[in-house]
């Protein structure tokens, strides 16, 4: 606020409409700390959102670099100044916030902070995460805090509007979530009735073509031919609903814009950090960016939930006129010369077919303790 009134009030504007254009909750956190770190000129902002587990579901931060992050390591758990903004939902301002007794340390790549402004989110009376600030870029005397009483009203404000614009996004992605569990209900609904009742028409023609085999081999032959018919009707339901189940997000925002959020989506999820990242990636055919999709959910359900991964990350990337689509993580890895026992496992095998019925090819790369790399190529249209 030291460039005056008019500035001050433009840039706090600023902020809360850019914390009210997003949807996704992961883009709305960004935003929030973002925003406040830039408001108030502090060199680092974090917001935390807590898990019911004494760690945090969701912890997100401004001003640290993606090496730094890496190295730091798991998220923190709900203790010290976050856990005491959590319980007590008040808000903390210290001058150096190593000193507090409260304090119990951080990992040895963590920044160094010193002074400390944070405080709760509060939808109601509940307390849906902690967002805090440190090292104010000013001149700090002696043992005094670099913010102000200015500063933590005006974060009150931020966080005040934070609670809106988070509540409103998770109501957009639960809404967004039933949509797509309505949706599948009533494919599964179609699918049934269509074909079960081919299907059904099918098993009664084929036992009565066995009956007539002996006695009236010429209409043995008309009921063969109706089985045969039955059946190409009954593949041709299953045709056109494999095409209906296509991802609808794939249609509408592409296959960058789908990965991206349900990666977010598992970054929330999972206590490992899972991170993405697309480069210049150019609209592929159908089958092509479904088969991608898929490939990349495979691989992330295996890193997620059989390597004990502490971060996965996602690339795709445009190659020639195709795309390549690597899933890395940091787990326990295995021995990809046991095909047999690993690709059944792991879904290796339909990953490989996926790839090869795109047009592309799939190689993976892995040790025991080395982590787990999958690559997959697809040649573009």
């Amino acid at each position: 606020m030291s460039h005056g009134p008019r500035s001050g009030l433009a840039a706090v504007s600023s902020a809360l409409l850019a914390m009210s254009r997003h949807l996704e909750v992961r883009d709305v956190l960004k935003t929030i700390v973002a925003s406040a770190r830039e408001l108030l000129d502090a060199q680092y902002a974090a917001l935390g959102v807590p898990d019911d587990h004494g760690g945090f579901a969701q912890f997100v931060v401004d001003g640290v670099s993606e090496e730094q992050w890496k190295a730091i390591g798991p998220l923190p758990r709900q203790h010290g100044i976050l856990a005491a903004m959590l319980r007590e939902a008040r808000s903390e301002r210290l001058a150096d916030v190593r000193k507090d007794p409260r304090f119990e340390g951080w990992p040895k790549a963590h920044p160094d902070l010193v002074d400390f402004l944070g405080l709760p989110i509060r939808d109601g009376d509940e307390v849906i995460g902690a967002l805090f600030l440190a090292n104010k870029n000013c001149p700090k005397p002696e043992g005094s805090c670099g913010f102000t009483q200015d500063d933590e009203e005006l974060l009150g404000i931020l966080a005040q509007h934070a609670a809106i614009a988070l509540t409103n996004a998770r109501l957009y992605e639960r809404s967004r979530e039933l949509t797509i569990a309505e949706e599948r209900s009533r494919l599964a609904h179609e699918l049934h009735d269509a074909v079960s009742q081919k299907l059904f028409s099918l098993r009664l023609t084929a036992q009565a073509a066995a009956r007539l085999v002996d006695r009236d081999p010429s209409r043995a032959k008309g009921e063969l031919q109706q089985v045969a018919a039955l059946a190409a009707e009954a593949a041709d339901e299953l045709r056109a609903a494999v095409v209906e189940l296509r991802p609808a997000a794939l249609d509408e925002d592409g296959l960058v814009a789908t990965l991206r959020t349900q990666i977010q989506v598992l970054d929330r999820a999972h206590s490992a950090r899972v991170t993405f990242t697309g480069h210049g990636v150019r609209a592929l055919p159908a089958s092509q960016e479904e088969a991608v999709l898929r490939v990349a959910q495979e691989a992330l359900h295996n890193a997620l939930r059989h390597s004990g991964a502490g971060h996965v990350d996602v690339t795709l990337e445009r190659r020639g006129g195709g795309a390549v689509l690597r899933v890395a993580d940091d787990g326990s890895g295995f021995d990809p010369s046991a095909v047999r026992r690993a690709g059944r496992h792991l879904g290796l095998v339909s990953m490989r077919d996926r790839a090869s019925g795109a047009g592309g090819t799939l190689t993976v790369e892995s040790a025991p303790g080395k982590g787990t790399t999958i690559e997959m190529e697809v040649p573009g249209g």
